[in-house]
């Protein structure tokens, strides 16, 4: 992502043996109902139902078989075959919107800035663990900044995992000032000629605090020093689906997401969120979380995540 990381063969098998809950579970009757069936009202009500329930949500399920309609009529193409396969095209439409950004800028600005946003529970910290696993693979040197300063535990656990990792970890006092966090994580970075740094954010403050003026006030931080390479990634939990989903519109609303770390993909058997997160929420998916080591983790690629979502293969 954004000359960082390009999805390889590793990727691809870890998101298809992520995607094998919810495969079997939803996305198994979408292939053998169009493998038995030419497409129809009656069939169109059965996808419908199939879709909403795999966590695809009402609009984009919809937008999906409207589309899947008109191009059947349009082409004259109604065998099971052609409507698997025209599925599958608007499914990867869905899935290829990407980040408005100056390419040419953020790739040659070092470091490269993570800043990851979300809710407490989702698993915020550990997927800037598998985040910094995943450059430091690429031969990139990696710094963390430990800019949850709220939440008990949250400096020592990411702590814990530079140390794990070999990744050395910026961080204040319990109840320090996140942006001076931030900021202290960007100097050193830049110090150090680091590749990249991860940020760790609250995903709740004391109740006379609000989190996203903080989460905005580390962003400015941030673009002061003159970083344009600053990516926000919205960490989503793939198993609590539309509540998880609703609850992070607040963070898309607010504080300018570029994109989504979907974290937990391999516990859920609703994968369709995926979809939903492209087609609501309008941000793309660029990160997947694909078991419980700091080395399950994915590039998120479009094209195989939906030949495996709707696949044969069991």
């Amino acid at each position: 992502m954004f000359g960082l990381s390009q999805p390889r063969s590793a990727d691809i098998e870890r998101t298809n043996q992520a995607l094998t809950k919810t495969r079997r579970s939803w996305f198994s009757n979408v292939v053998q109902i169009l493998h038995t069936s030419t497409f129809d009202e009656e069939l169109g009500g059965q996808l419908e139902e199939i879709l909403i329930s795999a966590d695809v949500g009402m609009s984009t399920t919809q937008k999906l078989l409207g589309q899947l309609r008109g191009l059947i009529e349009q082409n004259n193409k109604n065998t099971s075959d052609d409507a698997l396969g025209l599925l599958k095209r608007e499914m990867k439409k869905i899935l290829e919107i990407r980040p408005d950004t100056d390419q040419s800028r953020r790739d040659n600005d070092i470091p490269f800035v993570f800043l990851m946003v979300g809710t407490n529970g989702v698993g915020k910290t550990t997927s800037v663990a598998k985040l910094a696993k995943l450059f430091k693979d690429e031969g990139k040197s990696v710094l963390l900044g430990a800019a949850d300063t709220f939440r008990a535990g949250a400096i020592e656990q990411l702590e814990i995992w530079g140390q794990t990792l070999g990744v050395d970890v910026i961080a204040h006092n319990h109840g320090s000032d996140p942006g001076a966090v931030a900021f202290d994580a960007y100097q050193a970075a830049s110090a150090r000629n680091a590749d990249v740094v991860i940020i760790d954010t609250a995903g709740r403050l004391h109740t006379k605090s609000n989190l996203m003026e903080e989460l905005g006030k580390i962003k400015r931080v941030l673009t002061s020093r003159g970083s344009t390479a600053l990516t926000t990634l919205l960490t989503l939990d793939a198993t609590t689906g539309q509540n998880g989903l609703y609850q992070s519109r607040a963070f898309v609303d607010a504080i300018d997401c570029d994109g989504v770390f979907l974290a937990k993909m391999d516990g859920s058997a609703k994968g369709g969120i995926v979809l939903s997160i492209a087609g609501d929420l309008n941000l793309p998916v660029l990160y997947v979380g694909t078991g419980e080591k700091s080395g399950d983790v994915a590039v998120f690629d479009p094209e195989s995540f939906v030949d495996g979502l709707l696949s044969d293969k069991t």
